[in-house]
């Protein structure tokens, strides 16, 4: 076991670049236990100053549509640039056991030891829409370590995916043809939050179906409201495996960092996304404060049961352990 650094030490090696470093503070920004979370506070705010100068792209899609391949292949271009990239790949947790696979560095086995890579798999938890809960402090922290492109890699949960895009400047959407009707299939929402939708695996016998699904999506956006962005989303084929549109795709990225960094939505978008932080770990530390309340811990079975009996309603059960909380806390 690691003896446990300082924020001094933390801080030090962080904006040095040290991989291990960086894997050990984004470790503690995952714990639970109290004293790392106060630790882990005291790194992030020492290292804030560092942070924000990344490109910021989350990538989702339907399990199956190669998203591993695709950002294997995407991190590779983008290091052959001369730019560092950090892969922030969330596994999705049991609910039962609490357990991830986490094998997206063996995945992405040749981006992995890439000396201008880093790799980080992260369990989802509990959390919605595909994303850890400690996910903002792990991209700060690459961010801080002079990582130029971060990219985060969803479940593709198919729920709460405004959680990735609420904390990306560019949102991804991974599309396959020929798996059912595209158009029917696909949920408006999460399309018309995507800022490009690339069709994958556009080779081969399933090249012809990619194109044509592609065109059926640009014809369904023209539906759409013109994005606050302005920027016009596009639609693109490509193939991971045959490593072919991904030069175009990093090209759409860039552009759209032009164009909203001139008009501002770029900064704005960024602003917003920090109020919505905030008041996101407001829900989440009420949420833990609230459970660990030793009276809430000694009250919460009885009133399950009653629940659970149908002696009580819900909402009834609700306020009376939020009215214990209120008057045992003030």
């Amino acid at each position: 076991m690691h003896p446990r650094l300082s924020v001094d030490e933390y801080t030090k090696g962080i904006l040095a670049g040290d991989r291990n470093t960086l894997s050990r503070a984004i470790t503690l920004t995952e714990s639970r236990l109290q004293e790392d979370k106060i630790l882990a506070a005291a790194i992030l705010q020492n290292v804030l100053p560092y942070t924000g100068n990344a490109l910021r792209i989350g990538i989702t899609g339907v399990p199956g549509v190669g998203k591993s391949t695709f950002i294997e292949v995407l991190g590779k271009h983008i290091t052959s640039l001369g730019k560092r990239v950090a892969v922030l790949a969330i596994d999705p947790s049991s609910k039962k056991s609490g357990g991830s696979i986490l094998g997206d560095k063996t995945r992405m086995e040749k981006l992995a030891h890439d000396p201008m890579a880093f790799i980080r798999p992260s369990a989802t938890g509990l959390s919605l829409g595909g994303v850890a809960r400690s996910t903002r402090e792990s991209m700060l922290l690459c961010e801080a370590a002079g990582y130029e492109v971060i990219l985060i890699e969803t479940v593709g949960v198919g729920q709460s995916e405004t959680l990735v895009k609420g904390m990306t400047d560019f949102f991804l959407l991974l599309m396959l043809a020929g798996a059912g009707d595209e158009l029917q299939g696909m949920k408006k929402g999460i399309t018309e939050m995507a800022d490009m939708i690339a069709i994958n695996k556009c080779d081969g016998d399933n090249k012809a179906a990619a194109q044509k699904a592609m065109a059926a999506f640009r014809n369904a956006l023209h539906l759409f409201p013109k994005p606050e962005s302005g920027f016009s989303n596009p639609v693109v084929c490509c193939s991971a495996s045959e490593e072919s549109g991904i030069a175009e795709i990093w090209e759409h990225v860039q552009r759209f960092h032009e164009i909203t960094s001139e008009n501002d939505f770029f900064i704005k978008n960024r602003q917003l996304q920090s109020l919505e932080w905030m008041q996101d770990s407001v829900r989440q530390m009420l949420e833990e404060n609230f459970y660990d309340h030793p009276d809430i811990k000694r009250k919460l079975t009885a009133v399950r049961k009653a629940v659970t009996k149908g002696e009580l309603l819900p909402v009834a059960a609700a306020q009376q352990l939020i009215n214990l909380f209120v008057k045992r806390t003030i």
